[in-house]
């Protein structure tokens, strides 16, 4: 995923909530949004960015095309928002310790990519981002900007830990987080949707390894030993 403008560690954003009302009028039915997202996805897997109409949409939903349009007034916000409901799914939690954690993330990364479904959208969603400028901010403000509280939080568990040194200026802390955020997503990605290879339980516990060992002040005695 392309690098993004920096933000406060604690400015983050936070994933969308599906259920959120838009605007006034009635309130979305978090069933018809999740019909929507997927016939959505499924129709970008079947037809292609080209292919794809508002209203193969709407008859795969079961909806009337203005319901679609209602909550989504065009294809690029309503396939960017399908696609971003996938990673909506990723959380970190604190096992315990850094390696743990990234460990558990890069699992569920990595299940969600080998799926055929994600591989269809994203890479469709992708190659379209790179002839339209507003569409790649919006996959930048929808997809990437957001998961960044992954890191967010795992550095936050592993400060607290003390696996991790404190932040020392907010701006490196924006810096380290756009980097470690964009080693992981790129290197999943790269290696599912571009080399095809599969992302084993040994080659996770190796790349973490690799990362632990470039992040500024980890504490490597601190951390879970290395099982190999």
């Amino acid at each position: 995923m392309a690098p993004t403008t920096q933000q406060p560690a604690d400015t983050v954003p936070r994933p969308a909530d599906a259920t959120a009302v838009r605007g006034k009028g009635r309130p979305r039915s978090a069933t018809a949004d999740r019909a929507i997202l997927d016939a959505t996805r499924e129709a970008l897997a079947e037809l292609g960015w080209g292919g794809l109409t508002m209203g193969h949409v709407a008859a795969r939903a079961g909806v009337a095309k203005t319901t679609l349009y209602r909550r989504w007034p065009s294809k690029n916000e309503l396939v960017v928002d399908a696609v971003a409901s996938l990673f909506d799914t990723l959380v970190v939690a604190d096992l315990g310790s850094l390696r743990a954690d990234i460990e558990a993330v890069v699992g569920q990364f990595a299940d969600l990519l080998a799926r055929p479904e994600t591989q269809a959208a994203l890479l469709a969603l992708f190659a379209e981002g790179t002839r339209d400028p507003q569409l790649r901010q919006r996959i930048r403000e929808r997809i990437v900007d957001p998961q960044k509280h992954l890191v967010v939080l795992g550095r936050a568990h592993a400060q607290a830990r003390g696996e991790l040194g404190p932040d020392l200026d907010e701006a490196t802390a924006c810096e380290e987080i756009d980097i470690i955020f964009d080693t992981i997503a790129g290197t999943v990605e790269h290696r599912l949707l571009v080399s095809g290879e599969p992302v084993t339980p040994e080659w996770i516990h190796r790349f973490t390894t690799l990362l632990l060992n470039s992040l500024p002040g980890f504490s490597a005695a601190l951390a879970q030993p290395d099982r190999h």
